[in-house]
């Protein structure tokens, strides 16, 4: 097609960010930095949960599912990104780009749902408080937890199917920093116009179908908080869904900038800054997110760090006397 070579390519070249000698080191450290502090964040958020009894209920199970989610999502794309900046071999194989692509694709389509499962908790939390102990039993929440992964697999699957049957000819540079869907779709020598309706009618189903959810549920809690007399008590209500709102807003809208519109719209600098927002500054900000916003998060995670101090025979007496001078030693003994 046209005047092309239709031989079978065996890896590809992620471009990336193209970067003098200079940034490089910079940019290295902070990618690393930034990947680091993601993995120990959602750990931490994981570890709290599990360790805190006043956590076990839907909300922090699908809070900690969603930390479990971001862990294996950030590491799917950023530990071959953050090599990449250094090294001069930016090459990853054919075989090695489609288990990312399938990864990614799985990941991203599991948290699309999982957002939108977590808002239809709330709703009924807030909405229906009296019914909410019947309704999202454990059973339930496990089943909707499953049913977010199997829509992600299945999604990710239909994908790449008519993605990894493309051809691709002479070119085999992306102009990305990781195997992603539009890139591989403008590099295809082959006629791509199925794998793009079937991605597009995907995207769309994906990301609009829990986006309407979303809005119906938050457009319904609305309602419901403006019913609530005290505006102490509106506060009270909405504060225990703010973070979540907070995390939808930062996700679906860079990713549906992404993702739900065709390819030829597709713009390769626009789309690689979008992307860096949804696959490394916004994993790195949902559980900043989720602790400083939530009451309930900020007190198990003080509770699990006192205890631990207690363990290790650091008694609060002897923290209060670290930390303020005017508490002497000899005071904590006499206690």
């Amino acid at each position: 097609m046209g005047g092309r070579n239709e031989t079978k390519v065996m890896y590809f070249i992620l471009l990336g960010f193209p970067t003098t000698g200079e940034l490089q080191l910079l940019l290295f450290s902070a990618l690393l930095l930034v990947y680091l502090l993601t993995v120990l964040e959602n750990l931490l958020i994981i570890l709290i949960i599990r360790k805190n009894h006043s956590l076990q209920n839907p909300m922090y199970l699908f809070l900690g599912n969603l930390s479990f989610l971001e862990i294996w999502y950030v590491s799917v794309i950023e530990p071959k990104m953050i090599m990449d900046v250094l090294s001069h071999d930016k090459r990853i194989s054919f075989q090695g780009c489609m288990v990312q692509l399938h990864f990614f694709v799985t990941l991203v389509c599991t948290e699309y749902v999982l957002l939108a499962v977590m808002a239809c908790d709330r709703f009924l939390a807030i909405c229906n408080p009296l019914r909410y102990p019947l309704i999202m039993r454990h059973k339930l929440c496990a089943q909707l937890v499953a049913g977010c992964w199997m829509c992600g697999l299945t999604t990710s699957s239909i994908k790449l199917n008519f993605i990894a049957r493309l051809s691709f000819c002479d070119v085999d540079k992306i102009n990305h920093y990781f195997c992603d869907i539009s890139p591989l779709l403008n590099i295809s020598c082959s006629d791509s116009s199925s794998a793009e309706l079937v991605d597009f009618i995907l995207a769309l189903l994906v990301i609009m179908v829990p986006l309407c959810t979303v809005v119906a549920s938050y457009i319904c809690i609305l309602v419901t908080v403006l019913k609530i007399p005290s505006s102490q008590g509106r506060q009270k209500v909405f504060s225990t869904c703010s973070s979540h709102l907070t995390v939808v807003i930062l996700f679906y809208s860079t990713t549906l900038f992404t993702y739900a519109h065709p390819k030829l719209m597709y713009t390769y600098r626009a789309n690689k800054l979008v992307s860096v927002l949804y696959t490394v500054v916004v994993p790195l900000l949902n559980p900043l997110i989720y602790c400083l916003r939530n009451k309930e998060v900020r007190f198990a995670m003080r509770k699990t760090f006192s205890l631990k101090l207690t363990i290790v025979g650091i008694s609060p007496e002897m923290q209060d006397a670290g930390c303020n001078p005017g508490i002497s030693r000899k005071s904590v003994r006499r206690k």
